[in-house]
């Protein structure tokens, strides 16, 4: 490194002391050489002695022309000498010279006259190797062409990171000529960059010598102020073959077309990410409000920092919506995301609340159109027409709302309501890759919720049904305490023919009855409808239950693919014993205050609907306080345990003291019924009691 004194000298630079020396000359190895008048020679250099083999003992007082050059150029020599001499021009050229080892070596030659303080005249040849000399003027030559026709922009600052030199190229980046920049630093003439940054790193690379290598700049320079752009900046230390610290090399590519182009594919890189999550994510369920918020869930945070789905309140009635520019949009909240209470959040609308939007406002612009509502940079003036009422205009200004973008979801043709998307903390505004990838998940994630919505529809037309042909609360019967449940399976289309009735009969009896139409869906539920009316309509003959089920087993016959599992009791009240037959059915569990519960063994029969087959029925006794649980097999029956499992489970669990029947179904329900169960469940348990 070049030190500085501490004075300064009248013209205002800095007085500089001693440097170390360069090493150029070093590199050439400069021989000098002094003769007199006379050819001799009077002073000899150590560099002279290393270039042509002669001590400065062997060379000292010896004519030059005769100790160097060959005979036969011995007159030319004298020639050029002589007119050295005698005009004071200098004369520069290569000469073949003779080297002590008897080897000729050319030598590139500056001779000249020297005049002393007395007047005399003596002759200073400086020599060097012609071929080091020729090395070194082409590879100044090849990096002059280099740095001059390089596409890319070269400079070098000093060590005060001023411009020493800059290349044309460095001049179109940046818009200044060389002489705008040369002497100054790049704070000074590049202001649109980052120049702490780049000085920073400057001085990092001119302490330590560590090269930094196409480390990304962005910004602006007069040659193009109103756009960034962005640069490979690379730096690099300078030294000489001593050591010594010259600057710091610099070079700019502009590299803004490739880092768009890397931004685009790190976008749709982006996209296709998410869009694969939402995939795995989305629909998981044929439930609507999870799938809307598994959509909300995909889209916080990498897409916004605040979404709501939310479906226009006809759709999910089963009604198409067709809005008139004048119309209001009426809208169900199905998802929030996230549900942290800040200020966004509780300006959107509460999941499963209804909200009236105004035709001008963007929401109903959005699926009025069916297309993307996009406010890139939102003002106070756009908030009234985002928001549903004033005071949540004020909540998403105060929650510092900067963006907005509400697309269509669409399914089957049919705008389903809208997904709603708001930036506050991330500072970034939507653009249009934003609207692409949001229409995307948009798009996928409407065929899911229409697919829910369907199922939901069907769901509950089927349930409606299925509870419209169940009774809806026992009758009166005379000595019998009775509790019931049905619990519907977890789809719709597997909503079943389980049913339960308990009817009155004559003389003081009372029918039980549990049946399972085999087969799911509005027609196991119809048939089960057809089961049940006929099997009060026999049960009003008074019939013995094996009588009975041979009768039902006709009817089921005539119906179409019909089976159904039955079991039929009659309790009489009178000789407290009840009479049983079972068709296909599994076993009732009789619990008897004091015993352990058991299943009874009956005749189990074959499913109605086999047609021509006997039944036969058993009486066990039933005093007060016994209990008679029926069940369907949707209670016991799993695919992870045995049906022996689970029947034993049953018991155990009605192994209990006496509680309200009540709590009894409802424990049954809790400890065995599984939620996730693709068949439905009826339990009838009825309780002996004390005649008057």
């Amino acid at each position: 490194m070049s030190t500085a004194g501490t004075g300064a000298l009248d013209g205002g630079e800095p007085e500089r002391g001693p440097e170390r020396p360069g090493g150029l000359l070093d590199v050439l190895g400069v021989a000098s050489v002094v003769l007199d008048t006379t050819g001799r020679i009077v002073l000899w250099s150590p560099q002279a002695e290393s270039l042509f083999g002669y001590t400065a003992h062997e060379a000292l007082g010896q004519y030059a022309a005769r100790l160097m050059v060959h005979e036969r150029h011995l007159e030319l020599v004298k020639e050029l000498f002589a007119t050295v001499m005698s005009t004071g021009q200098s004369w520069a050229g290569g000469f073949p010279v003779r080297h002590k080892d008897g080897s000729t070596r050319l030598v590139e030659f500056r001779n000249m006259r020297l005049l002393d303080v007395r007047g005399d005249v003596y002759a200073l040849g400086l020599a060097a190797d012609q071929s080091t000399v020729r090395r070194l003027e082409q590879d100044v030559a090849l990096s002059e062409r280099m740095v001059h026709q390089a596409p890319i922009g070269l400079a070098v600052l000093d060590t005060g990171l001023r411009f020493v030199s800059v290349n044309p190229a460095l001049d179109r980046l940046s818009g200044l000529p060389a002489a705008r920049l040369e002497g100054r630093t790049p704070r000074e003439v590049l202001p649109l960059l980052d120049a702490d940054t780049l000085e920073e790193t400057a001085r990092g690379v001119l302490g330590t010598g560590e090269p930094v290598i196409d480390r990304t700049v962005v910004g602006r320079t007069p040659a193009d102020p109103d756009t960034d752009h962005t640069w490979a900046l690379s730096l690099y230390r300078l030294e000489d073959s001593s050591g010594n610290v010259l600057g710091v090399a610099l070079s700019l590519d502009d590299i803004t077309a490739q880092h768009r182009a890397f931004v685009q594919v790190e976008a749709a890189r982006r996209r296709l990410a998410v869009i694969a999550d939402a995939t795995s994510r989305i629909g998981t369920t044929l439930e609507l409000e999870r799938t809307a918020c598994e959509l909300a869930d995909v889209a916080v945070p990498v897409l916004a920092d605040v979404a709501a789905v939310d479906l226009l309140d006809a759709v999910l009635d089963g009604r198409r919506s067709t809005l008139t520019p004048t119309q209001p949009a009426v809208i169900r909240a199905l998802a929030v995301r996230p549900d942290d209470g800040g200020d966004a959040v509780r300006a959107a609308d509460t999941p499963g609340g209804i909200a009236r939007y105004a035709p001008d406002r963007l929401v109903t612009e959005c699926v009025r159109t069916g297309e993307a509502v996009l406010v890139r940079h939102v003002t106070d003036e756009d908030l009234p027409r985002i928001a549903r009422s004033a005071e949540a205009a004020e909540l998403l200004k105060r929650a510092g709302l900067h963006s907005y973008l509400a697309v269509p979801l669409i399914a089957r043709g049919e705008v389903l309501g809208a997904l709603d998307l708001k930036r506050t903390g991330n500072p970034v505004p939507f653009d249009e890759d934003d609207v692409l990838l949001a229409r995307e998940l948009a798009a996928r994630a409407a065929v899911q919720i229409d697919n829910a919505r369907w199922y939901q529809n069907a769901r509950n037309t089927a349930l409606t049904l299925q509870r419209s042909l169940l009774p809806s609360s026992p009758p009166e019967t005379t000595g019998l305490e009775v509790a019931s449940r049905y619990q519907p399976a977890g789809a719709a289309g597997e909503i079943g023919g389980d049913w339960f009735d308990v009817i009155p009969v004559a003389g003081g009896k009372t029918a039980l009855v549990v049946g399972d139409v085999m087969g799911s869906g509005i027609n196991a539920a119809a048939t089960m409808g057809l089961l049940r009316t006929a099997t009060i309509t026999l049960a009003s003959l008074d019939l013995d239950p094996a009588a009975l089920l041979e009768r039902l087993d006709k009817a089921t016959s005539a119906l179409d693919d019909s089976i159904a599992t039955c079991v039929y009791a009659v309790y009489d009240p009178k000789l407290r014993q009840c009479r049983i037959a079972s068709a296909g059915h599994l076993p009732p569990v009789r619990v008897r205050p004091g015993r352990p519960p058991e299943l009874l063994c009956l005749p189990t029969g074959v499913p109605l609907g086999v047609g021509d087959v006997d039944f036969s029925a058993v009486t066990v006794p039933f005093e007060p306080g016994d209990e008679l649980v029926l069940y369907t097999d949707g209670l016991v029956e799993t695919r992870s345990h045995s049906l022996d499992e689970r029947l034993d489970l049953l018991l155990s669990v009605l192994d209990a003291p006496a509680r309200p029947l009540e709590e009894v179904c409802d424990v049954l329900l809790d400890r065995l019924y599984d939620a996730e169960s693709h068949d439905d469940v009826a339990v009838l348990i009825a309780r002996a009691g004390e005649l008057p």
